[in-house]
């Protein structure tokens, strides 16, 4: 019984297979840009920056995550060991940048109560102490201890390896651990750079990475021609194991629908099927 996820009992029998035609997450990586429109965005926060509760671009993408697993929970799953999972809680993994260089790597845990407010405040916390603690971090002290053992490291890294395979890692290091998360984000626009097609880790349980990219203009058809909208690009991997094609476009076509009118994100979801 693995402390990070519940078996999935029923499935369509194919997803029962593919793990053992695909054996890694990485032979299973689909790829995708998702653009997302920055003027609802803009002008959403602008209106919240004068009402005194600004909201940022992360707090309004991750909880906009938080909603598209309300209503397609298939993309909170993993596969372990050949077996489909579900995530026992949602997670999303993130990268900090310290003042002066380095970078600390760690997850906020989200609630199915989290607002678009609360994300906010979630978020801001976990940059505060991400950036403020130099050797408290989880994930920082248990590498640490690692390396100094190094003669043995090759070893306990496949000890590693093996017991995150059948579920049997201490339930202290996978909180710690930023590979068990329901979403790997990044915001590489905050270095000015492209989005990216980021890997999903074939260490954890992290079947979906998002990396938002610097903006640019995406054609658009209007009956008054084509015309260029300015747009946030997502760089989206997925693990197809967990979920098919179809599954997966109407989840992320949902999840920018939802960023089109961000102030939905304001009030808690009433609980609906999810629309295959």
């Amino acid at each position: 019984m693995r402390c990070d996820g519940r078996k999935v009992s029923q499935d369509e029998p194919i997803y029962y297979l593919i793990p053992y035609f695909l054996t890694h997450r990485y032979d299973a990586m689909n790829m995708i840009t998702v653009d997302i429109p920055e003027e609802p965005l803009r002008n959403y926060m602008n209106q919240k920056r004068k009402e005194g509760t600004p909201v940022n671009h992360m707090a309004l993408l991750i909880t906009a995550y938080l909603r598209t697993l309300d209503k397609y929970p298939d993309l909170n799953r993993f596969i372990g060991n050949k077996t489909i999972y579900e995530h026992v809680d949602k997670t999303v993994s993130m990268v900090v940048l310290k003042p002066g260089g380095g970078e600390s790597m760690n997850k906020i845990v989200l609630s199915d109560s989290d607002d678009l407010f609360s994300v906010q405040k979630k978020i801001e916390s976990f940059v505060d102490v991400s950036r403020n603690e130099e050797d408290d971090q989880s994930l920082d002290k248990a590498i640490r201890v690692l390396l100094k053992l190094k003669p043995l490291l090759g070893f306990l890294m496949a000890l590693l390896r093996f017991a995150d395979r059948h579920g049997l890692l201490p339930r202290g290091l996978v909180k710690a651990s930023p590979f068990h998360a329901s979403m790997l984000i990044s915001n590489l626009a905050s270095i000015r750079t492209n989005h990216i097609y980021h890997h999903v880790y074939d260490f954890g349980t992290t079947s979906v990475s998002v990396t938002i990219g610097t903006m640019h203009e995406v054609p658009k058809r209007t009956s008054e021609g084509i015309k260029f909208e300015r747009c946030i690009p997502l760089g989206v991997v997925m693990d197809e194991r967990i979920a098919s094609g179809l599954y997966f476009a109407n989840a992320f076509g949902y999840f920018r629908k939802l960023l089109q009118k961000p102030e939905q994100l304001e009030k808690l979801p009433e609980k609906e099927e999810a629309t295959v």
